[in-house]
């Protein structure tokens, strides 16, 4: 390597290494105050751009830090050295797996820009749900991507791992065959994953009802599907059990939903006035959305008669409230109008034949 001699100071010296490696962090930190100014200027016009600034911070000054590193030892003293080869390989590799990082932290942000415009638009349709559903696995199919491009990079690099590659895909079937017996159930998850969130079977949002748990679809990654409970517990399923069970959904195509509250009562209860109670009651309350809305009699067996409050609500979270405001309100009405309305069990005595002549002869004698 040819000797460069600056102001008397010869670069290809441990000496000229130290001076570049100063210059290289002066110039990197400049440049990182200067992106860092120009992003806190343009914040108050577009808050966008201080969010991309503080999101690509890190990667960005990690990856300027490496390349500044790796010009100064190309270019100094280190070049010369016996493990040179070696701390070339090891920049290579560092450089791959930042712009890897950096890429991905990019995709993520644009995924999540496009999520936010259209939650802008619309947030809460079904078509909102389906679109986020889908953004949200495409951005970490993306990521997962990026990731394995960058491992591949990274390993490639090795002549070594080049002639394994070449042995590999000459004996492609084979290889395929075994890896597919092993990561068979892996890679359905994966293709589930896929399947659930394009063919629009569930949504994020989307109010289910799975192994007898009612709850919310938190989150769709790409192998398994996290149900947020209504008591704030966490059911995690794969994503198979979407493609081969049956799923209840509340949400499919509205949110608006029928709720049913069902009463055993006596059978002197008085409908009329027990129907005209129940209007009172949801036309004083705003979580009745006005669609729908009966008593009736449904059975009469055991004893006691079955009346059914049928009633309406935009959202299932107001089809409860709803469910459980008849529900106490029809209760105390009746204990504090129509107390002969509430269930009693009756119990018939006989008396035998020659008991009953007994007592009526008593009865004539007195």
């Amino acid at each position: 390597m040819a000797s460069l001699t600056i102001f008397g100071i010869l670069w290809s010296s441990w000496l000229g290494t130290l001076i570049a490696a100063v210059v290289a962090v002066v110039i990197a930190v400049a440049i990182v105050f200067v992106v860092r100014l120009i992003a806190g200027r343009a914040h108050g016009r577009s808050a966008w751009i201080a969010d991309l600034e503080r999101r690509i911070r890190m990667p960005g000054m990690t990856l300027a830090f490496i390349i500044a590193a790796w010009i100064v030892c190309a270019s100094t003293a280190p070049r010369a050295l016996s493990w040179w080869p070696i701390l070339e390989r090891i920049f290579l590799i560092a450089m791959v797996l930042v712009c890897a990082w950096l890429l991905s932290v990019l995709v993520t942000f644009g995924f999540e820009r496009l999520m936010k415009y259209d939650a802008r638009i619309d947030a809460t349709s079904t078509e909102a749900r389906r679109r986020r559903t889908q953004l949200t696995v495409l951005n970490r199919l993306a990521v997962v991507i990026i990731a394995v491009l960058a491992v591949g990079a990274v390993l490639f690099s090795f002549p070594e791992v080049r002639a394994i590659g070449t042995s590999i895909l000459a004996s492609a079937g084979v290889v395929s065959i075994i890896a597919g017996l092993a990561a068979q159930s892996t890679l359905g998850n994966l293709i589930a994953g896929i399947q659930v969130a394009f063919t629009d079977s569930i949504r994020v949002g989307d109010v289910v009802v799975i192994e007898g748990e009612w709850g919310t679809i938190g989150e769709i990654n790409l192998s398994y599907v996290v149900v947020y409970i209504w008591d704030e517990r966490r059911l995690i399923i794969p994503c198979t059990y979407f493609t081969a069970n049956p799923v209840e959904t509340w949400t499919r195509r509205s949110e608006k939903i029928l709720g049913t509250v069902f009463m055993d009562l006596d059978w002197r209860v008085p409908i009329d006035e027990v129907r005209q109670k129940f209007m009172e009651i949801i036309e004083a309350s705003d979580a009745w959305d006005g669609r729908s809305a009966n008593v009736l009699v449904t059975g009469s067996e055991g004893g006691y008669v079955t009346v059914r409050f049928k009633i309406s609500a935009k959202n299932s979270d107001d089809q409860w409230d709803l469910r459980c405001l008849v529900r106490e309100k029809i209760i105390t009405w009746l204990q504090q109008e129509h107390p002969e309305a509430l269930p009693v069990t009756r119990v018939a005595m006989e008396q035998s034949a020659q008991t009953a002549r007994q007592g009526d002869e008593a009865a004539a004698q007195s």
